[in-house]
C-alpha cells in the first residue's frame, strides 16, 4: 500500500511540474518527428528541432489606412484593391488595410502632406499634381518616352527605385510607382494638322506646357468639372490616356482622337520612413515584396482598361482615330523637341542632375518595350 501511495504521489508531482511549464511563456509544445520547418510569418511561427515543435503566436494584428484621391473603379484604384488583397495573403491575414478612395480621407492637392503629417499611412497620388515638389519625377510627364501603361509603368518603377535617394523622396519610403499610358488629345471637332490645333481650347492635367507647344490654349480644370465643360462647350476636348473615353463617358462628346502619343502621368504611393520603420520586419519585407507586382499591375490594368474603352467608344460612340501623315507628325515632333529641351533645362537650373534622370527614363523605357 505505501510503495503505490509513492507512486501515486510521484505521478501527481510530475503532472502538476508539467502543467507549470507549459503555462509558462504563453507557449504549447508538443513533439513530433517532422524535419524543422518554419510557417510564414503573421500567422504562426512553427519551428521544429530534434523533434519538438515549438508554436508561438504572432504579435497584434497590423491595420494600414491607404488613401487615394480617384474613384476605386479607375484604373489606379482598380490594382491597388489587388494591392490591399495581396498585402492580406502574404502576411496571412495579419495586415488588414482601411481603404480610403475618392478623396473621402486626402486629395490630390493634399495627400503627400497628408501621409506626412499622419493623416494616411499610405498615400496614392500624382507628383504632376503638387508642382515644384518633385522635379526629377515630373521629367516622367515629358512625351516620347512610352507607347503603353505597362512600359511606362515599369521604367519608372526602375528609375524611381534607382533614385531612392533623391531628396525629393528622403521623407518618404516608396510603396510603388507606375504610369498611366501616354495621352492623346481627343476632341468633339476634328484636328488633322498641327495647324488646325492653333487656338482650340483643351483641358490639360498640368505638367510640361505640351498642348502649349502644339499652339492650343491649356485650359486647367479638376476631372469633375471636364464632362459639364465638353457638354457647354467651354472646351473641344482634352488631353488624356483614353480609357477616360469610357470610364467617364467623354466618347459621347469627344468624337476623335489623334493618334499621336503625348505625356503621361506618374502614380506614386508611399508611406512616411518612420511609419514602415515601426512595422514588423515580415511586414515591411512584404511590402517591398510587392512593390514591383503592384507597378506591374498598374500598367497592366491601364492598358486592358485602354483597349476596352477605344472598343466600346468605336462601336458605340462612333469614334473616330486620326491618323497623322508623315509630315504632320513631322511637325508635331519638331514642335515638341524645344519644350523637352527647356523643361529639362529648367530642372538642371535647380541643381538637380536632370539630364541623366532623363536619360535614366529613356534607357528604362527602351528596356521595358
Amino acid at each position: 500500500m505505501k510503495k503505490a501511495s509513492w507512486i501515486v504521489a510521484v505521478v501527481l508531482v510530475f503532472s502538476v511540474f508539467g502543467l507549470v511549464l507549459a503555462g509558462c511563456g504563453g507557449e504549447t509544445t508538443t513533439t513530433t518527428a517532422a524535419a524543422t520547418t518554419t510557417a510564414p510569418a503573421g500567422d504562426e511561427t512553427t519551428t521544429t528541432a530534434g523533434g519538438e515543435t515549438t508554436a508561438t503566436t504572432a504579435g497584434e494584428p497590423v491595420e494600414l489606412s491607404f488613401a487615394f484621391f480617384a474613384p476605386e473603379t479607375s484604373f489606379p484604384g482598380v490594382a491597388s484593391l489587388w494591392w490591399i488583397d495581396e498585402i492580406g495573403k502574404a502576411t496571412n491575414g495579419q495586415v488588414t488595410v482601411k481603404w480610403f478612395p475618392g478623396g473621402t480621407l486626402l486629395t490630390a492637392k493634399n495627400m503627400y502632406d497628408g501621409v506626412l503629417t499622419g493623416v494616411a499611412d499610405i498615400g496614392l497620388s500624382c507628383p504632376t499634381y503638387e508642382p515644384g515638389r518633385f522635379p526629377l519625377l515630373s521629367l516622367n510627364d515629358l512625351p516620347g518616352l512610352y507607347t503603353t501603361g505597362l512600359q511606362g509603368s515599369l521604367a519608372i518603377y526602375d528609375v524611381v527605385q534607382a533614385n531612392l535617394d533623391a531628396a525629393e523622396l528622403k521623407d518618404f519610403h516608396v510603396v510603388t510607382a507606375f504610369s498611366m499610358e501616354p495621352a492623346y488629345i481627343m476632341s468633339t471637332d476634328k484636328y488633322e494638322t498641327l495647324a488646325s490645333l492653333k487656338g482650340a481650347e483643351l483641358r490639360t492635367p498640368g505638367g510640361p506646357k505640351i498642348l502649349e507647344a502644339l499652339g492650343a490654349v491649356e485650359v486647367g480644370m479638376p476631372q469633375s468639372e471636364i464632362a459639364q465643360a465638353l457638354q457647354t462647350n467651354v472646351i473641344a476636348g482634352l488631353m488624356s490616356s483614353r480609357e477616360v473615353l469610357k470610364d467617364f463617358k467623354y466618347a459621347e462628346k469627344c468624337k476623335y482622337i489623334i493618334d499621336y502619343p503625348l505625356g503621361q502621368v506618374t502614380f506614386l504611393a508611399v508611406m512616411t520612413k518612420a511609419k514602415y520603420d515601426s512595422l514588423p520586419e515580415y511586414v515591411q519585407k512584404a511590402i517591398d515584396d510587392l512593390a514591383q507586382p503592384f507597378a506591374e499591375k498598374g500598367g497592366e490594368v491601364m492598358d486592358a482598361a485602354v483597349k476596352t474603352s477605344l472598343e466600346w467608344s468605336t462601336a458605340e460612340q462612333g469614334l473616330q482615330t486620326v491618323e497623322l501623315s508623315a509630315e504632320e507628325k513631322a511637325k508635331f515632333d519638331a514642335a515638341l523637341a524645344p519644350l523637352t529641351d527647356s523643361f529639362i533645362a529648367s530642372v538642371a537650373a535647380k541643381g538637380l542632375p536632370a539630364e541623366d534622370f532623363y536619360k535614366q527614363l529613356q534607357e528604362a523605357g527602351a528596356k521595358n518595350k
